[in-house]
């Protein structure tokens, strides 16, 4: 097979994935084989699976066209799926998991958007009309991540499901074009750096029962979030971050400290004393972000000053709800352990925080 012959290079991501990849090469294989004139190419790229994914999917290249890259260390898909580009030779590349969890028969609808004109044809999970079936804290991390990469990723506003893991683009959008991806950033990537027309979204059903969503922990959050500061060109974001963070656990302690002053030492009702020692960690914290997180983000006089305090403020409340929702609906409905929930509602705020003050109370005056 030449290489201008390639029609589709189609990466498939692998772990511990034995027991799914001849089933579902076969998949592949019979579907793209229905294509008149669709000349292909797999490559099978396994993150250094123990259980032998890599050297069974090798032995299939006799019956199909495989190619195997084996990832020693690397203990992140996404750097490979870059490399996987790289090696492809298809004048169309592709993305799906080897886990089953997409259906092989909307590979068809893909290449159609793309021969209509689509640059990039994402599988969504979240197009009107469709979507995912069942709750759980999979889903809610799933859309948080989204609505994060609105904030900081406009491109990504018109886009029903930025984080999706199976989608095709033509060569051209990455040609010469240095990917960086990581975690669950590949289309992130391709779509903040890529040269790109034309998105296009083909709808499909993921249920939840079945097809468990990943990143669930709070490093892979939190190590996601720094990802978009980064990627947004905000140079300064993760520093900015760490900052912001600070500043927070020392509005605790301000918080904790004069709870306690005006209660147990004042003498003051201990609500009546809530409120005053709310209030002094809101200043508290504004005040150091304000001189410090985004001390090169400070513009106008008193005025400015004043409005940007009335803003945090409100962000603030805003995340208190945050993280009070969140306790409430993991714990009562979702049935996980209170101080697991806390924990995730009190992430999920400080997220909200720093977005919202980032993109509002101090924006980048253009």
């Amino acid at each position: 097979m030449k290489p201008e012959d390639v029609e589709l290079s189609l990466i498939v991501l692998t772990y511990n994935g034995r027991g799914n990849v001849p089933s579902l090469l076969t998949s592949i294989h019979r579907t793209l084989s229905t294509l008149p004139g669709s000349l292909y190419e797999l490559i099978v790229v396994d993150d250094d699976s123990p259980d032998g994914t890599a050297d069974l999917a090798a032995s299939l290249s006799q019956g199909y066209p495989v190619k195997v890259i084996r990832c020693k260390g690397e203990g992140d898909l996404a750097t490979a799926v870059a490399e996987g580009f790289r090696q492809a030779r298809g004048r169309v590349l592709g993305v799906i998991n080897a886990d089953l969890s997409h259906p092989i028969e909307l590979i068809p609808d893909l290449l159609q958007a793309i021969s209509g004109g689509a640059d990039v044809a994402i599988a969504s999970r979240q197009t009107k009309g469709r979507g995912i079936r069942g709750l759980s804290l999979g889903r809610i991390t799933s859309k948080v991540d989204k609505v994060l990469a609105y904030l900081f990723l406009p491109i990504t506003r018109g886009i029903k499901d930025p984080l999706s893991e199976f989608f095709l683009l033509k060569r051209d959008v990455i040609d010469g074009v240095k990917l960086v991806p990581v975690g669950c950033g590949v289309l992130l990537e391709v779509l903040v750096r890529g040269r790109i027309g034309k998105v296009m979204d083909v709808p499909y059903i993921w249920d939840e029962r079945i097809n468990k969503s990943r990143r669930l922990g709070l490093r892979e959050q939190l190590s996601y979030f720094w990802y978009l500061c980064q990627l947004s060109g905000a140079k300064k974001g993760a520093t900015r971050f760490a900052k912001f963070c600070i500043v927070g656990a020392g509005g605790v302690f301000v918080n904790m400290g004069l709870l306690w002053l005006l209660t147990s030492v004042g003498g003051l009702y201990y609500l009546l004393s809530a409120i005053f020692a709310i209030e002094a960690a809101t200043l508290f914290n504004f005040a150091l972000n304000e001189t410090w997180t985004f001390s090169d983000r400070r513009v106008g006089r008193i005025r400015a000053v004043i409005q940007r305090a009335l803003k945090f403020h409100l962000v603030s409340a805003a995340g208190v709800g945050i993280n009070m929702a969140t306790l409430y609906l993991l714990t009562d409905i979702a049935g996980v352990y209170y101080l697991a929930s806390n924990l995730l509602g009190i992430a999920l705020a400080t997220l909200w925080n720093f977005s919202v003050n980032y993109l509002w109370t101090w924006r980048l005056k253009q």
